[in-house]
């Protein structure tokens, strides 16, 4: 078979919201180029599918009376009284097939024509060779029915199936890690050595932990102000949505109040780079931008009472009270500008400014709510012209951003379009809403706690047990549920409060003996005597016992590994059983076009350097991918002897 080329290559990784593809390998790895939606629409005809809802439109939309001399000229003519074409809505998914599931294939059906859609948008030629990144949740025989799909649909030269994990593995480029993949619905935890999957003890569809867990949190707590499940959804994408450090008290809880900040743990502070006060002497208003912690967001906004919670706009518009709502509004919009030129003429105003607080730090915080239900309201309810005056009135997205461009951070929904939280829809109403502390408990159900369980438990079943603290210093947390602001340190403060121990603990016992005072040993003819350590000291030696315990290697579990050896100094590196050191891996800094996408969608980077390798370095030597004759040889089951 001739080798392949790299603008010949197609990546498709398939997510329960969105899919990701690409058609080509660029020179420098970059985020895909292409993002579809994971959800189809029924067509008419049963078993078909449409990537977009169709309509009915009446093209002849008159007045009344005009209606009436119409249906007199078609009866007369023989002709039908209604002509009805059909229109596709790019917005709505109402009446939406998501054929996956918190990772599960739920309508084959459906997958296999999302699977065809990606493959003509993407529009390639003839011998092109695929690479699937395949879920940790499905299974030997879906496995093989989506290779025989592939095969003999798009009669493609090469397939092949990448776990998830290991993609993210490749893109990280560390032989041993802990991968958490956080996704809408679900979270899988996955333990790798030496580039190799542990099956046993993996965490798959871990559910009740993903973006749509934190998204019903704040709808739980915030439901009694008004907030609506699309405003809960919104505020989790935004900056002021934050997730604090475990034992970080709420700012207005009085805990703290008048005092200094003081770190709690050094040992997190230095793994999550928290910021203390209390040593560097920052003063407040003097934090860096964010994101991140210790820093601020947004600019000051005046601590408001919130309790009467947020205002219904769009049943006032159907209540025909909108005259009067609007002129309030404008009268309101006319004394904040004036106010605001009265500001910066008067030097005394502007040195009594108030100081900026970061957001871990501030009562109340607002942040710009996409209003769609109030720009459905203004169609229905008004004329065209009264709905653009109206519409002019309430936005207040546009005025804010131009007061506000350099001190305040847009929206994640309306900046960050790779990074999982989708873009912005074109003709909304932006609406100011102001939200207390209950932004900072989209994490408050214990699904932190819930994370770090698995976590242990899966690095735990790892049974060699050499590498778990490879494994604890290569944390990877990746998937666009973890891309909530503060995840990933307020998951890393949980697991060093429940898991980490001190690193003299080995020493423990043999801390308080003075150097100079050898360890007593037995001497009658049944004690045993411990063996001649590294340095031929038998009687300081340490207790083969308790250094067994410690890294939990039993001497006689293991014939082939001698106390000797487990003497060895240079070998105990940790404990077995628990960490001393939690690290989070660090991204590589060599693929430039990823640094303001983030590393959510990393899994997609791994599965580009994998099918670079793969298809263009390996060409098939080591069977990294089933060709066509493999499969007319093999059929589906081939794909277990040859997935990576």
């Amino acid at each position: 078979m001739p080798p392949f080329k790299e603008e010949q290559i197609i990546i498709i990784a398939p997510g329960s919201q969105t899919t990701l593809a690409q058609y080509g390998l660029p020179e420098s790895l970059t985020p895909a180029r292409v993002r579809v939606r994971s959800r189809l629409f029924p067509a008419e005809k049963e078993g078909e599918w449409e990537p977009f809802k169709v309509r009915r439109k009446e093209t002849k939309q008159i007045l009344q009376e005009e209606k009436d001399e119409l249906r007199e000229m078609q009866k007369s003519l023989g002709e039908k009284e209604e002509d009805v074409t059909y229109e596709e809505d790019f917005v709505t998914e109402e009446g939406a097939v998501w054929p996956i599931v918190e990772g599960k294939i739920m309508d084959w059906s459906c997958f296999f024509a999302l699977m065809t859609h990606v493959f003509n948008a993407l529009n390639p030629p003839f011998h092109t060779p695929i690479l699937l990144v395949a879920q940790p949740c499905w299974t030997p025989k879906e496995q093989e029915k989506i290779t025989q799909f592939f095969f003999e649909k798009f009669k493609m030269p090469a397939f092949t199936l990448m776990d998830s994990a290991k993609a993210t593995s490749w893109a990280f480029g560390k032989e041993n890690a802990l991968v958490v993949d956080v996704g809408y619905g679900k979270a899988d935890v996955t333990a790798i050595t030496e580039f190799c999957v542990h099956q046993t003890g993996r965490m798959v569809s871990l559910t009740d932990c993903g973006g749509e867990a934190m998204t019903r949190r704040l709808h739980e707590v915030l439901k009694s102000k008004g907030f609506t499940r699309d405003m809960a959804e919104q505020l989790k994408r935004n900056p002021i949505c934050e997730i604090l450090p475990q034992g970080t008290p709420l700012p207005g809880s009085g805990m703290g109040d008048g005092a200094p900040d003081t770190v709690m743990n050094p040992a997190a502070v230095a793994s999550t780079g928290a910021i203390a006060e209390v040593e560097s002497g920052a003063a407040i208003g003097n934090v860096p931008r964010g994101p991140g912690l210790g820093t601020e967001v947004g600019e000051e906004q005046p601590m408001e009472d919130d309790n009467e919670g947020v205002l219904d706009v769009a049943s006032i518009v159907a209540g025909g009270k909108m005259n009067e709502y609007l002129a309030r509004k404008e009268k309101e919009k006319q004394d904040r500008i004036v106010a605001k030129k009265k500001g910066a003429t008067d030097a005394s105003a502007a040195a009594a400014k108030p100081v900026k607080l970061p957001n871990s730090k501030r009562e109340h915080a607002t942040f710009v709510y996409e209003d769609h239900a109030l720009l459905d309201a203004l169609k229905n309810n008004l004329s065209i012209e009264d709905s653009a005056k109206a519409r002019a009135v309430l936005d207040e997205g546009p005025q804010k951003r131009q007061a506000g461009a350099e001190s305040e951070p847009a929206s994640a929904i309306e900046t960050n379009g790779t990074a999982g939280w989708g873009t912005a829809r074109n003709g909304t109403i932006r609406r100011e809403i102001t939200v207390g502390t209950e932004r900072f408990q989209a994490a408050s159900g214990g699904i932190l706690e819930y994370l770090a369980d698995a976590i242990h438990r899966t690095i735990s079943a790892v049974e060699d047990t050499g590498k778990r603290g490879a494994l604890w210093e290569n944390l990877i947390v990746v998937g666009n549920g973890s891309a909530i602001r503060g995840f990933k340190e307020a998951l890393m403060s949980v697991l060093q409060g429940k898991y980490l121990i001190s690193p003299s603990s080995a020493t423990i016992f043999t801390s308080e003996i003075p150097s100079g005072i050898s360890t007593p040993t037995g001497t009658g003819t049944s004690t045993p005597q411990p063996q001649l350590g590294p340095h031929g000291g038998g009687g300081s030696s340490v207790n083969p016992l308790l250094l067994a315990a410690t890294t939990a290697q039993l001497p006689h579990s293991s014939p082939g590994n001698p106390v000797p050896n487990a003497l060895n100094q240079h070998s105990h590196t940790s404990h077995g059983q628990a960490p001393t050191t939690i690290r989070f891996s660090k991204f590589p800094e060599y693929f430039p076009e990823w640094k303001d996408s983030g590393t959510e969608e990393a899994v997609f980077l791994g599965a580009q350097v994998a099918a670079k390798v793969v298809f263009i370095a390996d060409q098939g030597l080591n069977k990294g991918y089933m060709t066509r004759p493999d499969y007319n040889e093999q059929g589906p089951p081939g794909i277990h002897y040859f997935a990576m």
